[in-house]
């Protein structure tokens, strides 16, 4: 119970049992998504928004690149974007 309000708590378990179950007419394996599987998008794509390491660590709580790596997976097509946005040949002088 929550002191301030009085209201129950939803557990981790409780949340992600929820989230499965609402994800699961999404989710090709029908199985639905886990919070742990949305922690991971989330890192990704703010990656892909062009985060730095440094911001990504602080807010997932990393300490180091190595661990960060797993949870940042970019798309092979943010990849492109990036490079095409960055590359020389496009530049306007």
């Amino acid at each position: 119970m929550c002191p301030l309000t009085g209201r129950a708590r939803l557990s981790y378990e409780h949340a992600e049992y929820l989230f499965k179950q609402a994800t699961k007419n999404i989710d090709p394996t029908g199985a639905g998504y886990t919070l742990h599987q949305l922690r991971h998008s989330r890192l990704t794509h703010l990656g892909e928004d062009g985060w730095s390491s440094s911001m990504l660590m602080a807010l997932s709580g990393h300490w180091n690149l190595r661990s960060l790596g797993i949870y940042v997976r970019p798309s092979t097509e943010a990849v492109a974007a990036a490079l095409a946005e960055h590359d020389p040949g496009r530049r306007r002088h």
